[in-house]
């Protein structure tokens, strides 16, 4: 037998899936191969006759396997470079750095009756609206679907391995996918992200409906539709997110703080990650010593002689504006909760751990900790009160909301009886 099934299927609920997969699997598993051997060349799009005839094709479609590839770990105006698009006969890539407009495209992620299939959509989402404006609807995320169905592995690698036996090549994880033209190879790459998520959709989407976990995972997809665009990776506020910031004094904060605009500054200029000029650990490091002169800063561990050649003079600069600037002030904390609060939010976790644990999930399938603080905030005694809680939708309140309730009963019971003692 070519499929080994793994730990996923070692319980009663999770046969029945798994009876399905190895029936549908075995029975198509050497056309399967003889597919992967035999796939044609994706259809790169670059051109606006090549772009209308792939909204042709797309448009009669049902569903559309999505992924998108950006440069991020290259420059520091990360941008989408490629979009993949699967249909079971074809597979395209629309490159968005060939100058055409891909505001046609907009209707094709708006259209409720035609689905968009993504794996992990989240970080998609946010970059297809950040970068063209997008509106997306009707979305199927494979990777929360094998979440919910309590799948122990995965990410998209993983998952095309144990169910089609499909390898991807992981040189291409951190490929620069700005530059031009792109090789052979990276393309049957890119392609590979969404060739196998439709039957792998279809296969999961029956098994939701065998489980009984349709409505779940669609108030999963609907949230995700509604993912923000994606926030810039770098910019100067994002000083206060660098490692170890708040264990500095405050004259160090300052010196600190110049280097990272001076930095920031240089890597917006070379559109290069600013990881790329100079690292954070060093930041930090001259930052402690606060040299001021070429000669100490040779001497600074991760300062090669290339980089006090090309920015020492800069450094230094920026150290001595750090000594006599003011001395910024971090961005006000929320303020800690309430301690009723915060014992009905443990009182949630420790509920929402046995309910995880016996289905078989991850905490955050059941109800995430955003979502656990709101509760506990909020405190309903009631069915009704837990309305407009984001990310406790109907099926999730008719669900989990009577045993939330007694959860938060005991609760309110037991501090009265503390109270009263």
């Amino acid at each position: 037998m070519w499929f080994q099934p793994c730990r996923f299927w070692q319980s009663r609920e999770r046969c029945i899936i798994y009876r399905l997969w190895f029936h549908k699997i075995d029975m198509n598993h050497h056309l399967l191969f003889k597919e992967i051997s035999h796939l044609s060349p994706p259809i790169v799009v670059t051109s606006r006759p090549q772009l209308e005839a792939l909204l042709n094709s797309l448009s009669t479609q049902s569903a559309v396997a999505v992924d998108t590839e950006s440069n991020s770990l290259y420059a520091y105006h990360e941008r989408v470079c490629l979009i993949q698009l699967s249909i079971p006969n074809a597979d395209y890539i629309v490159d968005p750095l060939a100058g055409l407009s891909l505001s046609p495209l907009g209707d094709l992620f708006a259209e409720p009756t035609i689905q968009k299939v993504f794996h992990a959509a989240e970080q998609d989402v946010g970059w297809l609206k950040r970068d063209f404006g997008f509106r997306l609807t009707n979305i199927f995320d494979t990777m929360w679907a094998a979440r919910i169905l309590g799948w122990h592995k995965v990410g998209l690698a993983d998952v095309l391995w144990e169910t089609f036996r499909v390898r991807t090549d992981k040189r291409y994880q951190r490929y620069n996918w700005g530059k031009r033209p792109l090789d052979e190879a990276a393309l049957n790459y890119a392609r590979l992200d969404t060739r196998y998520l439709l039957p792998l959709r279809d296969l999961q989407a029956e098994a939701l409906e065998r489980m009984g976990r349709t409505e779940e995972a669609g108030e999963v997809f609907a949230q995700l539709a509604q993912t923000p665009p994606a926030a810039p990776p770098f910019g100067p506020e994002a000083f206060w997110r660098m490692k170890g910031v708040y264990d500095l004094e405050g004259r160090e904060r300052a010196v600190l703080r110049e280097l990272y605009l001076w930095r920031d500054r240089v890597a917006n200029e070379q559109d290069r990650p600013p990881f790329k000029v100079i690292s954070n650990r060093a930041l930090v490091t001259l930052t402690r010593i606060r040299p001021r002169t070429l000669g100490e800063l040779t001497g600074i561990r991760g300062m090669t002689p290339h980089l006090v050649r090309r920015y020492g003079r800069a450094l230094l600069a920026a150290v001595a504006r750090g000594e006599t600037g003011p001395i910024p002030e971090p961005p006000s904390r929320r303020p800690r909760p309430e301690e009723a609060v915060t014992e009905r939010y443990h009182a949630l976790r420790a509920w929402r751990r046995r309910v995880a644990a016996q289905r078989g999930v991850d905490t955050d399938v059941v109800l995430s900790n955003a979502t656990l603080w709101a509760l506990a905030k909020r405190n309903p005694a009631t069915l009704e009160d837990m309305q407009g809680i984001e990310g406790l939708g109907p099926w999730k309140r008719r669900t989990y909301g009577p045993d939330i309730l007694t959860v938060l009963r005991l609760q309110r019971f037991d501090r009265r009886c503390i109270s009263s003692s």
